[in-house]
């Protein structure tokens, strides 16, 4: 929440350089916004968007609250931001390319309106505002385009910035954020999906019987016999040489799973 100031302002007379990190401010043209503390749905929805979307395969850096200084007479903190934040104390020079406004009650529309304006100004890409008060829903600001309302139940996409679609509601229900980030780190790891691990799973498993059965058997396999196993990838021929661990030679075994 911020304070009413008129949307026309002249320059006033501060500059970023003058706030610290943890100063209650923003500054627009020079003119300092103090930025009030969050309540508690606000916070708790901040917390579940920001990690879905620091999940994404694509995404490099999330951040809260983070001080962006495109020029030295502007100060923005986006409640979530996007993009490149490097790993050191001050304000990131720029703007982020994808942005998420909470608006809980009390929010100042005017004010928001100026935010959004600086950070299009600056380079920002997309602005996501998530209304918490009466149908939940966000709006979707791109510049030079006019604003869409995105419902429960429907996709946001972010080209470019991140690689799979956000469920609108991911940005503030904690069980669908979790499914979302829970997706999205599988496939951070090289998984598609869950279905891909327990199929990984199970051909690890395959792989490991038919070395512990013929090793039972007193049978010894070179390195080739086992970078043929480890390229295998067919269950249904893992399976295969399974069966036949027991009675067959290795050379056989290598026979059915270069087959």
């Amino acid at each position: 929440m911020t304070m009413r100031l008129p949307e026309l302002r002249e320059p006033g007379p501060f500059r970023a350089d003058q706030l610290r990190s943890g100063d209650p401010y923003e500054l627009s043209n020079g003119h300092p916004i103090r930025c009030l503390p969050t309540g508690s749905r606000g916070g708790r929805a901040t917390n579940v968007g920001g990690g879905v979307l620091a999940s994404d395969p694509l995404v490099q850096a999330v951040g809260v609250d983070i001080g962006f200084s495109p020029s030295p007479e502007t100060l923005r903190a986006p409640d979530i931001s996007v993009g490149e934040l490097p790993d050191q104390p001050g304000w990131v020079q720029g703007v982020p390319p994808l942005a998420v406004e909470y608006a809980d009650t009390g929010q100042d529309e005017n004010e928001l309106r100026i935010k959004m304006k600086e950070l299009f100004a600056a380079g920002t890409r997309y602005i996501w505002v998530v209304r918490l008060t009466g149908p939940r829903r966000v709006e979707v600001h791109q510049p030079g385009q006019k604003p869409r309302i995105a419902n429960a139940g429907e996709q946001l996409e972010a080209p470019g910035i991140l690689a799979n679609p956000v469920p609108v509601e991911a940005l503030w229900d904690r069980e669908t954020g979790l499914r979302v980030t829970f997706r999205n780190l599988l496939q951070r790891q090289g998984y598609a999906s869950l279905d891909e691990v327990r199929a990984e799973g199970e051909i690890q498993g395959l792989r490991k019987a038919i070395i512990t059965i013929l090793s039972g058997r007193g049978l010894a396999v070179d390195d080739e016999w086992q970078t043929v196993l480890a390229n295998c990838g067919d269950p249904a021929v893992l399976e295969a040489a399974l069966l036949q661990a027991a009675t067959a030679s290795a050379a056989e075994i290598l026979a059915i799973l270069q087959a």
